[in-house]
């Protein structure tokens, strides 16, 4: 068996898309950056639907070359193939969203890095690992960028690989188009048809739409144009129809491409077009080579062009595995795919980045707690939180399954050094000990400040409710719950949920299952859940419950501390760490409360605050680490 089930090869950008919808791109005010280029789109894509696919391309020795290649590599992509190029820039698109017609792109290629892709990056052994290997149209544009295509061509055919094309025509990067014409989809060319025609021979499955194989087949009746490409090649021909779906076609042309092989489309409101073919091309390189028969491949492109023709952007927009066959078996229930909330929370859900099957965290996101210390000064403290962080990072030593907690008003400084350091980072958004729930101002009465978030920070918020409250507080509480819920997801960050009751009052074993349960009927689903120790299976079974029935693809469960002895905390994680959805711990003043009342009062050195809370830290990180391998070994 290969290692790799596909390699594509060719165009990789960064594309800015246009967050103003619905007018120019001159008009344009804010942009969201994501991977682009058809090939880099195909790979994320196919790579979303558990195929192992790898990327031939080049990139810029910069910070956008850097983002595609860190970025593929979160998708899951072998990024082997990715070379540096150190004189050339990464390419990059601007894109809006005009109207549901009008999709404005301006393409920055000038000696861009991927058209410089010459033979010498072609490795025969690479390519002997594939099962198929995908050419796009635009790198058979150059001498040069065709020698290599050309190359890994040869080499899959002659290791018995299959090979495929995707037309890809844009004229504009055929330079027959001016800069302002990036949106051109045709214009005839004798000399692109040639060269097109030149190479269609060495593919067992072309694809394209009706203008792409008019470009092939040298004519604008696309039934004479299939014919032309037939006559030159043998392979399966696919041709993308639109609204009306897509026709796949084995052996001769029938007269109507309504006599081709068909999968079911799907009735939803076209809001993006960019980025829809690539989508396509991934489900059906997936049924493709997954072995199904055309129908069900060409069910899933139809269905993955769906959901890129609905959302923003080309691959943030494309499904994962999960989400597909979800989606497939459910149906269409809101025609504006990105406004049905229950396939969004899917479509996030099961395509977030990073394992965090284990979360260690060193909570000191405290504010309040440590303002109220003698000798406590905001500047101190901004420093004694570098200082935590510090030790985090001294116990958890690059290891994964790591983090912190920690706020932007007080510990600004250790946050900006926490980020990117593979930590994961909780940051709290609600002013200290508010009920009914308030926001740190730094969130803004908009909550417009998630905006300047890095996207590996998790937005949590606590709040202190009870089932029993009055309508009013509940009203107040949900609203700014839901509020701040989309805001998060509209920023691309995580939603973590941390509920106290207790401190509100009584509790018994179904009170936070309950408040759980609200929560979801309210419309939020939590990344990850934030709960206070439960001291009997009973709680516990019940809260996991109220979560796996309605978010089975929820982050988990952390364990907050409310400044427990750790003796106490050592039974509360004998219990938690026996159900599989409570991931680990978020813990503070058990770790660091004795450092900061001393290192306030300038009793101890910065050092030996340091060395204390790490040794504290890493004590309570063995105890869950024991905890979790007992239960494992009991179950």
């Amino acid at each position: 068996m290969k290692p790799l089930d596909v390699i594509t090869i060719g165009r990789s950008s960064v594309d800015l898309y246009g967050q103003q919808v619905g007018g120019r791109l001159e008009d344009m005010g804010s942009f969201q950056k994501y991977i682009g280029g058809s090939p880099t789109n195909m790979a994320a894509g196919t790579a979303r639907l558990r195929l192992r696919s790898a990327l031939i391309t080049r990139v810029g020795d910069e910070h956008m070359g850097r983002f595609i290649r860190e970025e593929l590599a979160r998708e899951g992509v072998d990024v082997r193939g990715v070379k540096t190029d150190p004189e050339r820039l990464t390419a990059l698109v601007l894109l809006g969203i005009r109207d549901q017609e009008q999709f404005p792109l301006i393409f920055y290629r000038s000696d861009c890095a991927d058209m410089a892709l010459c033979e010498e990056d072609i490795d025969p052994d690479f390519i002997s690992e594939a099962r198929a290997v995908v050419a796009t149209g635009t790198h058979l544009s150059h001498p040069r960028t065709e020698a290599a295509v050309l190359k890994a061509l040869r080499l899959a055919r002659e290791g018995g690989a299959q090979t495929a094309l995707d037309i890809d025509y844009r004229p504009n990067l055929w330079g027959l188009a001016g800069h302002g014409d990036g949106e051109s989809r045709f214009i005839a060319s004798d000399k692109v048809t040639e060269k097109l025609q030149s190479t269609l021979h060495l593919f067992d499955l072309i694809v394209g739409t009706e203008e792409e194989f008019h470009i092939a087949g040298g004519t604008t009746d696309t039934v004479a144009a299939l014919r032309a490409v037939r006559a030159v090649s043998g392979a399966t021909l696919v041709c993308k129809r639109g609204p009306m779906g897509a026709v796949a076609f084995e052996g001769a042309i029938p007269d109507s491409l309504d006599d081709g092989q068909t999968g079911p489309g799907f009735p939803i409101e076209v809001f993006n077009v960019l980025g829809a073919g690539d989508g396509f091309m991934s489900g059906l390189l997936k049924g493709w080579l997954d072995g199904e028969d055309w129908p069900t491949a060409l069910t899933y492109a139809n269905a993955c062009g769906a959901f890129a023709v609905s959302r923003h952007g080309c691959t943030p927009a494309y499904p994962s595995w999960e989400e597909l066959q979800f989606f497939l078996k459910r149906g269409v229930k809101e025609r504006a795919l990105r406004k049905d909330t229950v396939l969004e929370n899917v479509h996030w859900s099961t395509n977030r980045k990073g394992d965090w099957s284990t979360i260690r965290s060193f909570a000191f996101d405290h504010r309040m707690q440590l303002e109220d210390l003698e000798g406590a000064t905001k500047a101190k403290i901004g420093i004694f939180k570098q200082l935590c962080l510090e030790a985090a990072l001294k116990v958890s030593a690059g290891r994964p399954g790591y983090g912190i907690l920690c706020d932007g008003r007080l510990g600004r400084d250790a946050l900006y050094k926490a980020t990117g350091t593979g930590l994961w980072v909780g940051r709290p958004v609600e002013w200290p000990g508010s009920r009914p729930l308030m926001l740190e101002p730094e969130i803004g009465p908009d909550y417009g400040g998630l905006n300047e978030w890095p996207l590996d920070n998790v937005v949590k918020v606590l709040c202190f409710c009870h089932p029993d409250d009055e309508a009013d507080m509940w009203a107040r509480q949900e609203e700014t719950i839901l509020r701040l819920y989309t805001a998060a997801r509209r920023n691309r960050l995580e939603f973590l949920l941390e509920v106290i009751p207790s401190k509100v009052a009584p509790v018994d074993n179904q009170t936070t299952a309950q408040i759980i349960r609200r929560f979801y009927d309210l419309g939020v689903y939590p990344d990850w859940w934030k709960l206070e120790p439960m001291q009997t299976d009973a709680g516990w079974q019940a809260a996991c419950d109220a979560i796996t029935r309605n978010d089975p693809y929820t982050r988990g469960i952390v364990v907050l501390g409310l400044a427990a002895a750790e003796s106490a905390l050592r039974d509360s994680f004998q219990v938690a760490a026996r159900y599989p959805l409570v991931k680990g711990f978020a813990v503070g003043r058990t770790i660091f409360g004795a450092a900061a009342e001393a290192y306030m009062k300038d009793a101890i050195s910065a050092e030996e605050a340091v060395t204390q809370m790490a040794e504290n830290y890493a004590r309570l990180c063995a105890i869950w680490d024991e905890a979790r391998a007992r239960a494992e070994e009991a179950a």
